[in-house]
């Protein structure tokens, strides 16, 4: 068994609605195991996370430029990142 966390809502018809589409994996049957947060505790959502739609469309992005050979040598990646 796999199992793939995601946030959702439950609306006022008592049905799951979920954040994102489950991608990963072919359509079939699932068991729905339901966590619901503290009266006093906020689900928490990383500010630092990328949002799935925008790496998606940041990596697809970048195969295009790498077709087109708009590549650059890796000694210049590292110019005008400081190190410390």
């Amino acid at each position: 068994m796999k199992a793939v966390e995601v946030l959702g809502t439950i609306d006022e018809k008592g049905q799951l609605l979920l954040d994102r589409a489950i991608e990963e994996f072919p359509p079939s049957r699932v068991r729905v195991i339901i966590l619901f947060a503290e009266v006093a505790e906020e689900v928490e959502i990383d500010p630092d996370d990328t949002p799935i739609a925008e790496v998606k469309a940041s990596l697809r992005r970048a195969l295009q430029e790498a077709k087109a050979g708009k590549t650059r040598p890796i000694s210049e990646m590292w110019e005008g990142i400081d190190v410390e």
